[in-house]
C-alpha cells in the first residue's frame, strides 16, 4: 500500500495539529511529514517541533507564490494537505496541484456560519447570537470559494439555553478532538466515511 504523506497547515495554537501528529505517530501508511504556518509565533510550531515533525513558515504573501510553495511540498513529497485552523485562503494554484486532496476543518455545521470572517471564536459567537439548538464540526474539501467545498463529514452536539460562546467552543472542540483524526484516516485510507448527516 502506498504511503500517504501529509502536510498540516495551521495558524494558531495547534491542538488539532498535535492531535493528528500523535494519532498517526505509528501509522504504517499515513505520515505527517510537515507542519506549515503563516505565523512565526503560532504555538502549533512549538508542538510540532516537540514531536519532531519538520516545520516551515510561509507568510500570507509567500503563500501566493507557487514557485515557493510547490517546491516545499515536493521537498517533503506531500500527497495531502490538512488545514487545522489555517486562516488564509488557499490559492487556486495549490488547489489545482492537489485536486480533492486539501481538506479543512470548520467549527460549525456548514453551510451555516461559514465564509469570510467566520473563523475561531467569531463562529461560536455567531452560533450563540442565532440561538442555535445545536452546533458541530464540518470536514470539507477546499475549493476556491471560502468554506464552499464539498462536505466530507459532520458531527453535531446539542446546545442549551445556558450555553455561552465559550461553552459552545468547548463542546465543538471536543468533537474535533474525537472525530477529526478518524475522518482524516478514513479519507486517506480510502475507507468508508461517515455520511454528512451522521450525528
Amino acid at each position: 500500500m502506498n504511503k500517504k504523506n501529509v502536510a498540516i497547515f495551521v495558524s494558531g495554537g495547534g491542538t488539532n495539529c498535535e492531535n493528528l501528529i500523535c494519532h498517526f505517530r505509528n501509522n504504517p501508511t499515513i505520515d505527517i511529514r510537515l507542519v506549515v504556518s503563516n505565523r512565526s509565533d503560532a504555538y502549533a510550531l512549538v508542538r510540532a517541533q516537540r514531536l519532531e515533525v519538520p516545520t516551515a513558515i510561509v507568510s500570507k504573501a509567500e503563500l501566493a507564490d507557487p514557485d515557493l510553495v510547490l517546491p516545499l511540498m515536493r521537498k517533503y513529497d506531500i500527497d495531502w494537505i490538512v488545514l487545522a485552523g489555517f486562516l488564509p485562503l488557499i490559492p487556486e494554484y495549490l488547489i489545482d496541484a492537489f485536486p480533492r486532496r486539501i481538506i479543512n476543518l470548520h467549527p460549525a455545521l456548514l453551510p451555516k456560519f461559514g465564509g469570510k470572517g467566520m473563523w475561531g471564536h467569531h463562529v461560536h459567537e455567531a452560533v450563540y447570537a442565532a440561538h442555535e439548538t445545536e452546533t458541530g464540526m464540518t470536514v470539507h474539501y477546499v475549493s476556491p470559494i471560502c468554506d464552499g467545498g464539498d462536505i466530507i463529514a459532520q458531527f453535531r452536539v446539542a446546545l442549551t439555553p445556558d450555553d455561552t460562546p465559550d461553552t459552545i467552543a468547548e463542546k465543538e472542540h471536543e468533537l474535533e478532538m474525537k472525530h477529526f483524526p478518524a475522518v482524516v484516516e478514513s479519507l486517506l485510507a480510502d475507507e468508508p466515511l461517515p455520511s454528512p448527516e451522521k450525528i
